[in-house]
Protein backbone atom coordinates (compact mmCIF):
# COMPACT_ATOMS: atom_id res chain seq x y z
CA UNK A 1 0.00 0.00 0.00
CA UNK A 2 1.35 3.41 -0.89
CA UNK A 3 1.92 5.66 1.97
CA UNK A 4 3.23 9.54 1.30
CA UNK A 5 5.11 11.21 3.97
CA UNK A 6 3.27 12.38 6.57
CA UNK A 7 4.84 15.33 8.17
CA UNK A 8 4.79 16.79 11.53
CA UNK A 9 5.15 20.56 10.85
CA UNK A 10 2.13 22.37 12.11
CA UNK A 11 -1.22 22.74 10.56
CA UNK A 12 -1.87 25.70 8.44
CA UNK A 13 -5.81 25.37 9.73
CA UNK A 14 -6.51 26.23 13.22
CA UNK A 15 -5.72 24.02 16.07
CA UNK A 16 -8.84 21.32 17.17
CA UNK A 17 -9.65 20.64 20.76
CA UNK A 18 -8.35 17.47 22.12
CA UNK A 19 -10.72 14.65 20.85
CA UNK A 20 -10.71 11.18 20.58
CA UNK A 21 -10.30 9.28 16.93
CA UNK A 22 -10.54 5.73 16.39
CA UNK A 23 -8.42 4.77 13.73
CA UNK A 24 -9.66 1.31 12.23
CA UNK A 25 -6.71 0.67 9.58
CA UNK A 26 -4.83 -3.32 9.66
CA UNK A 27 -1.91 -1.65 7.93
CA UNK A 28 0.51 -0.49 10.52
CA UNK A 29 2.86 1.06 8.96
CA UNK A 30 0.00 3.67 8.14
CA UNK A 31 -1.63 3.90 10.92
CA UNK A 32 1.50 4.46 12.53
CA UNK A 33 1.94 7.76 10.60
CA UNK A 34 -1.54 9.13 10.63
CA UNK A 35 -1.80 8.48 14.75
CA UNK A 36 1.60 10.85 14.82
CA UNK A 37 0.71 13.52 12.77
CA UNK A 38 -3.07 13.67 13.98
CA UNK A 39 -1.17 13.58 17.87
CA UNK A 40 0.88 16.40 16.84
CA UNK A 41 -2.60 18.48 15.97
CA UNK A 42 -3.50 17.62 19.26
CA UNK A 43 -5.93 14.65 18.53
CA UNK A 44 -5.96 11.71 21.06
CA UNK A 45 -5.74 8.62 18.33
CA UNK A 46 -6.71 4.84 19.27
CA UNK A 47 -5.50 2.09 16.50
CA UNK A 48 -7.80 -0.81 16.08
CA UNK A 49 -6.52 -3.67 12.86
CA UNK A 50 -9.17 -5.78 13.06
CA UNK A 51 -12.96 -4.71 12.09
CA UNK A 52 -14.23 -7.55 14.27
CA UNK A 53 -13.14 -6.04 17.14
CA UNK A 54 -14.31 -2.29 16.58
CA UNK A 55 -17.68 -2.37 18.41
CA UNK A 56 -15.90 -3.48 21.56
CA UNK A 57 -13.72 -0.75 21.07
CA UNK A 58 -16.46 2.07 19.88
CA UNK A 59 -18.37 1.32 23.34
CA UNK A 60 -15.21 1.47 25.65
CA UNK A 61 -13.39 4.63 23.85
CA UNK A 62 -16.54 6.76 22.72
CA UNK A 63 -14.85 8.30 19.97
CA UNK A 64 -15.65 11.74 18.95
CA UNK A 65 -15.10 10.30 14.87
CA UNK A 66 -14.02 6.88 14.06
CA UNK A 67 -11.86 6.82 10.53
CA UNK A 68 -12.64 3.33 9.16
CA UNK A 69 -10.53 1.66 6.10
CA UNK A 70 -12.46 -0.54 3.72
CA UNK A 71 -10.02 -3.68 3.68
CA UNK A 72 -10.25 -4.97 7.08
CA UNK A 73 -9.48 -8.69 8.61
CA UNK A 74 -12.70 -10.42 9.74
CA UNK A 75 -15.20 -7.99 9.03
CA UNK A 76 -14.86 -5.44 6.05
CA UNK A 77 -15.41 -1.56 6.44
CA UNK A 78 -18.72 -1.18 4.96
CA UNK A 79 -19.95 -3.98 7.28
CA UNK A 80 -18.43 -2.40 9.99
CA UNK A 81 -20.34 1.55 9.15
CA UNK A 82 -23.18 -0.45 8.72
CA UNK A 83 -23.24 -1.96 11.80
CA UNK A 84 -22.17 1.47 13.90
CA UNK A 85 -24.68 3.30 11.95
CA UNK A 86 -27.69 1.29 13.34
CA UNK A 87 -26.87 2.05 16.51
CA UNK A 88 -24.55 5.36 17.13
CA UNK A 89 -24.13 8.46 15.17
CA UNK A 90 -20.37 9.28 15.77
CA UNK A 91 -19.13 10.46 13.06
CA UNK A 92 -17.72 8.45 10.54
CA UNK A 93 -14.77 9.05 7.70
CA UNK A 94 -13.91 6.13 5.56
CA UNK A 95 -10.54 5.76 4.17
CA UNK A 96 -10.59 4.40 1.04
CA UNK A 97 -8.27 3.16 -2.43
CA UNK A 98 -7.67 5.56 -5.24
CA UNK A 99 -10.14 5.22 -7.98
CA UNK A 100 -12.43 2.39 -5.88
CA UNK A 101 -15.72 5.05 -6.99
CA UNK A 102 -18.22 2.11 -6.00
CA UNK A 103 -16.53 2.14 -2.11
CA UNK A 104 -16.50 5.30 -1.80
CA UNK A 105 -20.40 5.77 -3.41
CA UNK A 106 -21.29 2.08 -0.97
CA UNK A 107 -19.55 4.11 2.11
CA UNK A 108 -22.13 6.87 2.51
CA UNK A 109 -24.99 4.65 1.64
CA UNK A 110 -24.20 2.72 4.45
CA UNK A 111 -24.17 5.92 6.68
CA UNK A 112 -20.32 7.34 6.23
CA UNK A 113 -19.83 11.28 6.71
CA UNK A 114 -17.17 11.75 3.98
CA UNK A 115 -14.31 10.14 3.02
CA UNK A 116 -10.47 10.30 1.91
CA UNK A 117 -8.76 8.60 -0.66
CA UNK A 118 -5.64 6.94 -0.44
CA UNK A 119 -2.65 7.64 -0.69
CA UNK A 120 -3.34 10.37 2.07
CA UNK A 121 -2.55 13.37 2.13
CA UNK A 122 -2.25 14.70 5.96
CA UNK A 123 -3.76 17.96 5.48
CA UNK A 124 -6.31 17.43 3.88
CA UNK A 125 -7.48 14.29 6.20
CA UNK A 126 -7.00 16.79 9.03
CA UNK A 127 -8.85 19.14 7.29
CA UNK A 128 -11.83 16.63 6.78
CA UNK A 129 -12.09 15.53 10.35
CA UNK A 130 -11.63 19.06 11.80
CA UNK A 131 -15.11 20.20 9.62
CA UNK A 132 -16.77 16.92 10.60
CA UNK A 133 -15.80 17.28 14.23
CA UNK A 134 -17.06 21.21 13.93
CA UNK A 135 -20.25 20.32 12.17
CA UNK A 136 -21.04 17.51 14.39
CA UNK A 137 -20.47 20.03 17.56
CA UNK A 138 -22.15 23.25 16.77
CA UNK A 139 -24.21 25.22 14.59
CA UNK A 140 -23.92 28.79 13.35
CA UNK A 141 -24.73 31.34 15.95
CA UNK A 142 -28.14 32.39 13.86
CA UNK A 143 -29.07 28.79 13.58
CA UNK A 144 -28.90 27.45 17.24
CA UNK A 145 -32.09 28.72 17.84
CA UNK A 146 -34.01 27.86 14.28
CA UNK A 147 -36.07 25.77 13.47
CA UNK A 148 -37.93 24.73 9.75
CA UNK A 149 -41.66 23.63 9.51
CA UNK A 150 -42.62 22.50 6.26
CA UNK A 151 -45.72 20.53 5.89
CA UNK A 152 -44.90 17.44 7.97
CA UNK A 153 -41.34 17.43 8.45
CA UNK A 154 -40.07 19.69 11.01
CA UNK A 155 -36.25 20.47 11.35
CA UNK A 156 -34.47 21.89 14.67
CA UNK A 157 -30.94 23.41 13.80
CA UNK A 158 -29.79 23.76 17.75
CA UNK A 159 -30.57 19.98 17.98
CA UNK A 160 -29.82 18.84 14.38
CA UNK A 161 -32.61 16.99 14.28
CA UNK A 162 -35.79 16.25 12.00
CA UNK A 163 -38.95 14.74 12.34
CA UNK A 164 -41.92 13.55 10.17
CA UNK A 165 -45.36 14.01 11.87
CA UNK A 166 -42.75 13.53 15.14
CA UNK A 167 -41.39 10.41 13.78
CA UNK A 168 -37.35 10.93 14.51
CA UNK A 169 -35.93 11.01 10.51
CA UNK A 170 -32.39 8.90 11.74
CA UNK A 171 -29.75 11.54 10.38
CA UNK A 172 -25.90 11.76 9.98
CA UNK A 173 -24.06 14.93 10.57
CA UNK A 174 -23.57 15.48 6.71
CA UNK A 175 -27.28 13.86 5.98
CA UNK A 176 -27.92 16.90 8.49
CA UNK A 177 -26.41 19.85 7.24
CA UNK A 178 -27.89 18.98 3.29
CA UNK A 179 -31.03 18.49 4.28
CA UNK A 180 -30.87 22.21 6.57
CA UNK A 181 -29.61 23.77 3.89
CA UNK A 182 -31.72 22.83 1.31
CA UNK A 183 -35.01 23.78 3.68
CA UNK A 184 -33.18 27.24 4.28
CA UNK A 185 -32.71 27.47 0.44
CA UNK A 186 -36.93 26.41 -0.02
CA UNK A 187 -38.53 27.25 -4.04
CA UNK A 188 -34.48 27.61 -5.21
CA UNK A 189 -32.16 25.24 -6.59
CA UNK A 190 -29.17 24.63 -4.91
CA UNK A 191 -26.34 23.26 -7.32
CA UNK A 192 -24.12 20.40 -6.21
CA UNK A 193 -21.07 22.67 -5.69
CA UNK A 194 -22.87 24.46 -3.31
CA UNK A 195 -23.89 21.55 -1.01
CA UNK A 196 -20.04 19.93 -1.38
CA UNK A 197 -18.92 23.39 -0.04
CA UNK A 198 -20.95 22.73 2.68
CA UNK A 199 -20.35 19.24 3.68
CA UNK A 200 -17.13 18.70 2.71
CA UNK A 201 -15.33 21.95 1.42
CA UNK A 202 -14.47 21.22 -1.55
CA UNK A 203 -15.77 22.54 -5.18
CA UNK A 204 -17.57 20.08 -7.39
CA UNK A 205 -15.59 18.81 -10.15
CA UNK A 206 -18.38 17.37 -12.76
CA UNK A 207 -17.50 14.02 -11.54
CA UNK A 208 -18.02 13.59 -8.05
CA UNK A 209 -20.85 11.17 -7.20
CA UNK A 210 -20.84 11.31 -3.73
CA UNK A 211 -23.70 14.25 -3.26
CA UNK A 212 -26.26 12.24 -5.73
CA UNK A 213 -25.08 8.83 -3.38
CA UNK A 214 -26.30 11.40 -0.18
CA UNK A 215 -29.28 12.70 -1.49
CA UNK A 216 -30.51 9.28 -2.50
CA UNK A 217 -29.82 8.38 0.93
CA UNK A 218 -31.73 11.50 2.62
CA UNK A 219 -34.49 10.71 0.85
CA UNK A 220 -34.89 7.03 1.70
CA UNK A 221 -34.49 8.16 5.26
CA UNK A 222 -37.00 10.84 4.90
CA UNK A 223 -39.52 8.02 3.49
CA UNK A 224 -38.54 5.28 6.05
CA UNK A 225 -39.54 8.12 8.79
CA UNK A 226 -43.14 9.26 6.98
CA UNK A 227 -42.80 9.74 3.28
CA UNK A 228 -41.82 13.35 3.23
CA UNK A 229 -38.93 12.59 0.45
CA UNK A 230 -40.84 13.94 -2.64
CA UNK A 231 -40.27 17.65 -0.66
CA UNK A 232 -36.65 17.36 -2.31
CA UNK A 233 -37.04 17.31 -5.85
CA UNK A 234 -33.91 16.62 -9.00
CA UNK A 235 -33.38 19.61 -11.48
CA UNK A 236 -31.68 17.85 -14.02
CA UNK A 237 -28.42 19.22 -14.61
CA UNK A 238 -28.51 22.05 -12.07
CA UNK A 239 -29.18 20.45 -8.61
CA UNK A 240 -32.07 19.75 -6.45
CA UNK A 241 -35.07 21.49 -5.08
CA UNK A 242 -36.82 21.59 -1.72
CA UNK A 243 -40.19 22.47 -2.12
CA UNK A 244 -41.78 22.45 1.19
CA UNK A 245 -44.26 19.52 -0.26
CA UNK A 246 -44.96 16.08 0.07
Amino acid sequence: MQVEALSRSASPAAAVRRCRVLLVEDNARLAGSIRDYLENHNLEVFVEGDGAAVAERLERLRPDIVLLDLMLPNKDGLTVCREIRRSDRTPILILTAKGEDIDQVLGLEMGADDYVVKPVEPRVLLARIEAILRRARTAAPEQRSARIAAGRLSIDAGRRTAAVDRKAVELTTGDFDILWLLASRQGNVVTRDEILRVVRGIDYDGLDRSIDARICRLRRKLADAGGAESMIKTVRLRGYLFTGEG
